[in-house]
């Protein structure tokens, strides 16, 4: 079995967020799968379980399951794009692909920029955003040690989904989400909880433009660098409260606080409620 290790929405390999990926994991069960995360260490490892046609076969529809090293996730968007760009490199070439994932169907499309590295772009499911309760609100903000009064009132908390589940907490400053530091098992109990992936923790810098913080303790990491799930989430979490226009392309900053900066498009598109990440990912050494 060969475990491939990519850095996905980042074109310098000591940047974004690493991955592993198996591109043929046919022969493991679940609990193999999970061992493998486990050893490999990154906040998500993503398993190709099969392909159009068998895993010798030319189809470009794929099975993926992601694993943390704590658990099995219904969908994971830096794993993706890895998984997307991984695939290009050593199996189909760019084009369209398929993925088949515990969230749903997801396209994926990988192309290679004018500088030649690879780029794939993931259209998520059918989005969902729900209000959240006071007391959750306040019982989060117990946990990261932060008040209500840090948090921008134009950015209501909510509870946001594109294939996983984050609560999206905003704040009013920059200095605010880079001092960051929280209770880990108690987060983490908060979140099995409520069946959360990530905490999407945002600063708006401009109309278009958003530093983003993914605390990940339920997969037993302290913070994810760069999360395409929560960035199509909160795509859709900016679209329910009319805070963008029904086509818009957001640009998300993540990573940089922990030294692996990441860069991620989010685009909007009038007509289509799915959202779409795009990513640059590279191999790692």
């Amino acid at each position: 079995m060969d475990i491939l290790r990519y850095t996905a929405f980042s074109t310098d390999p000591s940047g974004g967020n690493p991955a592993g990926v198996v591109l043929d994991a046919s022969g493991l069960d679940a609990a193999a799968m999970l061992a493998v995360a486990a050893e490999v260490g990154y906040s998500e490892t993503a398993f190709v379980t099969g392909r159009d046609g068998g895993q010798g076969g030319g189809g470009r529809g794929f099975d993926v399951r992601y694993f943390s090293p704590r658990a099995e996730v219904p969908f994971c968007g830096h794993a993706t794009v890895a998984t997307g760009v991984a695939l290009a490199g050593h199996l189909t070439g760019p084009g369209e692909l398929l993925f088949r994932t515990r969230a749903g169907e997801v396209p994926v499309t990988v192309a290679a920029g004018p500088d030649g590295v690879m780029a794939a772009t993931l259209t998520s499911v059918d989005p969902q955003v729900h209000p959240v309760g006071e007391a959750e609100v306040a019982e989060a903000l117990r946990l990261l040690d932060w008040r209500a009064g840090d948090l921008d009132p134009a950015l209501p908390p909510r509870i946001a989904y594109a294939g996983a589940r984050h609560l999206v907490l905003a704040v009013r400053t920059r200095e605010r989400l880079a001092a960051l530091a929280y209770d880990f098992e108690g987060l983490a109990g908060y979140m099995t909880e409520r069946d959360l992936t990530t905490l999407q923790l945002v600063w708006r810098e401009s109309a278009d433009t958003f530093h983003v913080r993914d605390p990940f303790p339920v997969g037993g990491v302290v913070e994810d660098p760069a999360t395409g799930a929560a960035a199509a989430a909160f795509g859709a979490y900016l679209r329910e409260l009319g805070e963008v226009p029904p086509s818009a392309t957001l640009t998300l900053h993540q990573g940089a606080d922990l030294g692996r900066p990441g860069l991620l498009r989010v685009e909007l598109r009038a007509g289509d409620r799915r959202i779409r990440v795009s990513g640059a990912a590279v191999p790692l050494p």
